[in-house]
C-alpha cells in the first residue's frame, strides 16, 4: 500500500477475516493503540514504543470485526498518547487531510480518519475520549461515532482517561457506520428497532452560539431538512446554565486527573520526550488538586444527570460538531490552544454525559468540511444510527 497521506504506522500489517458476515469483503485500519497479538503499539510516541512489549492477545473489538468478515489492513497514526484533537505529531508528522490538504486532519484518531477519507480502507477504528473520533471525522468530511461510555468493550486499548475513553469508528457512509455498530454492539442488548420513536429534536442554544457565522450558515440547510423529519418536534433550548466554558473546564480537570493517574508512573520513570503542546498538557494535568477534581467532579455529575433526563429514550440533541472548518496545518502556539478551547466546549457535551454521538458531513466552509452532530440518550446507539440513516435516505443525501 502506498501511504500518500501519511495515515499509517504499519500499512503492511494485515489480519485476515476469521468468519463471514455483514463486513465480508471490507477492509479496516486501527489506531495505533489497539492490541494486536504479537504487535507493539506505539501510541504516537517513540519512548512508549521503546518501553512496551508486544500484545499477548488481540482486542475484542478487532476480533469481532474479523469474525464479521472484515480484513485488517494497517495501523494508523495518533497524536501522542491520544492527548490532542489536532492530528499533529512532532515525532511522526501530521497526516494529510485528503479533503483539505492545507488544513489539519484532526486527532487524536488522525490516521484512521485520513485513511477512510482517502479511500485506503472502508472503515477504521479510533478512540474517543475528548473528541478524538468526532473532530477528525468532521475535519475530514466523513461519518464518525462515539458510543455510550462503556457500551463497547475497551479491553486491549491503551487508556488515556478510563472514565471517558471509548472505542469509536469512522466510515464513508452512514449505512456502513450502522453495520459496524451492529457488529460491535451485538452483545450489548441495544436494539435498533423503533428508530422512529425519537420524537424530539433539541437544538442546544449554547452550542450553536459557539459556531462561527460561516459554519452556522452552512449548517442551516441540513437543519431545515432535520426539522421536517416525520414525527419529530423541534425545540431550541438552553442546556448549560453554567456555560459551556465551565463544562469544558470541568471536563479538562476531571479528564486530566485521570490521565495523570493513568500515566504518571511511566512518565516519571521513563522521562519520555513529548512535543511541546503535549508535554504542557501532561504538566498541567500533574498540577490538578484534589479540591479542583472534587469540585468539577460534582459539576460533571450534575451535567450527566441533567442530560440523561433531558434526552431519555425519545430525545435527540443537535449541535455543530466543530466551531468551524479545520484550521491551517501551520497553526501552533496560542492560536492552536485557543482553537482547542473552543472545540472542546462542543465535544465535552457527550464526554461529560457519557452519551452516544454521531457526526455527519454537512457541507463546507472555504473549501473545507464541517460536521453536524446528533446526541441520543444512554444506550440508544443503534437506534440513533438507524435514525440518522433513515434521515439521510429521506433527505436524498
Amino acid at each position: 500500500m502506498i501511504d500518500t497521506y501519511n495515515a499509517f504506522v504499519q500499512p503492511e500489517l494485515e489480519l485476515p477475516p476469521v468468519g463471514e458476515g455483514p463486513l465480508s469483503g471490507l477492509t479496516f485500519a486501527v489506531k495505533d493503540v489497539f492490541a494486536i497479538k504479537g504487535y507493539t503499539s506505539g501510541a504516537g510516541n517513540p519512548d512508549w514504543l521503546r518501553t512496551h512489549s508486544p500484545w499477548e492477545q488481540t482486542a475484542s473489538s478487532i476480533s469481532k470485526l474479523l469474525a464479521a468478515g472484515a480484513r485488517l489492513t494497517g495501523t494508523t497514526h495518533t497524536d501522542e498518547l491520544m492527548y490532542s484533537i489536532n492530528g499533529q505529531n512532532d515525532h511522526y508528522g501530521t497526516p494529510i487531510n485528503p479533503k483539505a490538504p492545507d488544513r489539519l486532519p484532526g486527532g487524536s484518531s488522525s490516521g484512521s480518519a485520513v485513511a477512510v477519507a482517502a479511500g485506503a480502507v472502508d472503515f477504521a477504528l479510533g478512540t474517543d475520549t475528548g473528541g478524538s473520533v468526532r473532530v477528525p471525522s468532521a475535519y475530514c468530511g466523513i461519518y464518525g461515532f462515539r458510543p455510550t461510555h462503556r457500551f463497547v468493550p475497551i479491553d486491549g486499548v491503551i487508556p488515556l482517561a478510563p472514565g471517558y475513553d471509548t472505542v469509536g469508528w469512522m466510515a464513508g457512509n452512514i449505512a456502513l457506520l450502522r453495520t459496524i455498530g451492529e457488529v460491535l454492539l451485538a452483545d450489548s442488548g441495544d436494539e435498533e428497532i423503533s428508530a422512529r420513536s425519537f420524537k424530539r429534536l433539541i437544538f442546544a442554544e449554547e452550542a450553536w452560539d459557539k459556531a462561527e457565522d460561516a459554519c452556522r450558515s452552512a449548517l442551516e440547510s441540513i437543519c431545515v431538512r432535520l426539522v421536517q423529519t416525520e414525527g419529530t418536534k423541534r425545540e431550541w433550548r438552553s442546556i448549560a446554565p453554567e456555560g459551556l466554558e465551565a463544562w469544558s473546564h470541568a471536563f479538562r480537570t476531571t479528564q486530566g486527573r485521570e490521565i495523570w493517574r493513568t500515566h504518571s508512573e511511566w512518565i516519571v520513570r521513563e522521562k519520555p520526550v513529548f512535543g511541546e503542546s503535549i508535554g504542557a498538557r501532561f504538566a498541567s494535568a500533574s498540577a490538578i488538586t484534589d479540591e479542583e477534581a472534587e469540585r468539577d467532579g460534582a459539576l460533571r455529575h450534575v451535567i450527566r444527570k441533567r442530560l440523561h433526563e433531558l434526552l431519555g429514550d425519545d430525545g435527540l440533541l443537535v449541535i455543530p460538531t466543530i466551531p468551524g472548518a479545520a484550521p491551517s496545518r501551520a497553526i501552533n502556539g496560542t492560536a492552536n490552544e485557543e482553537r482547542r478551547f473552543w472545540t472542546m466546549q462542543l465535544s465535552c457535551i457527550a464526554g461529560l454525559s457519557g452519551l452516544p454521538q454521531v457526526t455527519i458531513p454537512a457541507g463546507e466552509v472555504d473549501g473545507a468540511p464541517i460536521g453536524l452532530s446528533i446526541i441520543a440518550g444512554a444506550k440508544q446507539d443503534l437506534k440513533l444510527l438507524s435514525w440518522v440513516e433513515q434521515f439521510e435516505k429521506e433527505a436524498g443525501r
